[in-house]
């Protein structure tokens, strides 16, 4: 919306500042963490006071987390709210991308919601049927892989691009988009299998987000893409102001969700922002690279599908409990080690990913 003020300027005064990505992704950032710090608070009081009981813990869960019985659940929309509001301000709204994130992101935190609502109220940990939140995430992950693609060039529509590999393209025509809509639902799925632990799905949330900011960023200037020799899609630059949003909002979070979290971020929060993941993946063609960026919820992902498969084979189990990280508390590492090296893996993961824009 700010961009607007450019109509304003003769070209060397303030307004003139508003017509630059780097300029107004710090101001959306900065909106973000404002709006966090200012709204934190209030929505936890709320929360509070809303659900009585807060969110349920599982019975069959780590002992440990029986202590926090009690805490609110839904602190995903503190981020949500944060991103949408600074994404708004701050982007240029004429720009596809930014809608198509936008799109994913409020579609998949409503169903996260509706299932944090159906769980709170009923005070039980199942929430809405399972196949229900995967026909709703597909059919939104529908609608954003055909637009997305609409506005690809068109030598790059429905082709899939190698990181490393930069001059080879596969050619997935009509199976592109049931390709994007797993790299949608399954980075929202991934998150939300990840956000067991005070603090542990935000940070690597927005180390990913972060790493593939700049990748938008990079992907969307023909100059950096002709030097690093990766494909240009044009627009995609925009998608930084986005993730700038969600890294300020994240922090904004983050306040209230450090050990012991005075809120949660449920399933508002995991599946909205591993969607928006997801989303920005497949806009900018680096859905590849987004099992590198993202390889910690990879992993959590897979702990989870290794277990129930092989304990539905066998009766017996691979870990101690799923996903990983409850198999960690089981052996005995504490909350705070767990989170940290989680984090630590994450960022290793990011700088792998960004390490392929220049591999070739």
């Amino acid at each position: 919306m700010f961009y607007w003020l450019t109509a304003l300027s003769d070209g060397g005064d303030f307004f003139n500042l508003f017509r630059y990505i780097t300029f107004r992704t710090g101001g959306a950032f900065l909106t973000a963490l404002i709006f966090g710090f200012l709204f934190g608070p209030p929505l936890i009081n709320v929360l509070r006071k809303r659900q009585g009981k807060g969110q349920p813990i599982r019975t069959d869960g780590p002992e440990g987390h029986f202590v926090k019985a009690g805490t609110p659940t839904m602190g995903g929309l503190l981020i949500v709210g944060a991103l949408l509001t600074s994404t708004l301000l701050w982007a240029r709204l004429d720009n596809p991308f930014i809608w198509i994130v936008l799109f994913v992101t409020i579609g998949f935190g409503l169903i996260g919601f509706a299932d944090d609502y159906a769980k709170v109220s009923k005070q039980h940990h199942d929430g809405v049927p399972g196949k229900l939140r995967l026909a709703l995430g597909f059919l939104i992950a529908l609608v954003a892989a055909y637009w997305a693609s609409a506005y690809h060039p068109e030598a790059l529509q429905y082709q899939l691009a190698l990181p490393v590999f930069k001059n080879t393209l596969i050619n997935l025509g009509f199976f592109f988009i049931p390709f994007a809509m797993i790299v949608i639902v399954g980075a929202a799925n991934a998150v939300n299998l990840t956000d067991g632990l005070d603090g542990l799905a935000i940070m690597p949330v927005m180390i990913a987000a972060s790493a593939l900011g700049v990748i938008a960023y990079v992907v969307g200037r023909v100059d950096f893409t002709t030097y690093l020799d990766v494909h240009y899609v044009d627009g995609t630059g925009e998608i930084l102001i986005f993730v700038a949003g969600l890294v300020g909002g994240g922090l904004g979070f983050l306040w209230y969700n450090a050990p012991p979290a005075a809120v949660f971020m449920g399933d508002t929060g995991s599946l909205a922002l591993g969607g928006a993941l997801g989303a920005i993946a497949v806009a900018t063609k680096h859905e590849v690279v987004l099992a590198i960026v993202g390889g910690l919820f990879v992993v959590e992902a897979l702990s989870v599908i290794i277990q129930v498969l092989y304990f539905k084979r066998t009766g017996k189990r691979v870990f101690l409990m799923a996903p990983i990280h409850h198999h960690y508390e089981k052996k005995g590492w504490s909350e705070p080690q767990i989170v940290i090296r989680f984090w630590i893996v994450a960022l290793i993961l990011a700088m792998i990913g960004l390490a392929t824009l220049k591999v070739r």
